[in-house]
């Protein structure tokens, strides 16, 4: 008659990091947080990704880390690779009269 309530099994809890990766990497890509953004989301997903290993199948979330991982290494290339692109225009080196190479400066001396 007096006998002790069943024990339920703990629930598997999803990794705070994991959601933090998630949102700051989402952020990033549509340029809301567009330098801070990848940066958090590439941090929080390799914490999410350590405590989800070190969970013991206790903690979830890894496709969460994993996506914000995608997105946040996407977003830190393309930055890298568009401030290259205007480093380099900004010096001149990049420059319209390369584009054709009939018309030069120096070509343009008749009337």
């Amino acid at each position: 008659m007096n006998q002790p309530y069943a024990q339920l099994p703990p629930t598997p809890r999803t990794s705070v990091a994991a959601t933090i990766s998630l949102i700051t990497g989402i952020l990033g890509f549509v340029q809301i947080l567009p330098v801070i953004g990848p940066i958090a989301a590439v941090i929080a997903g390799h914490i999410a990704k350590g405590e989800i290993k070190r969970g013991g199948g206790m903690v979830t979330g890894n496709g969460m880390a994993t996506t914000g991982l995608i997105l946040g290494y996407v977003m830190i290339a393309l930055g890298l690779c568009l401030t290259c692109i205007f480093v380099l225009a900004f010096a001149g080196l990049i420059t319209l009269p390369f584009a054709f190479p009939g018309i030069t400066p120096s070509s343009n001396t008749g009337y």
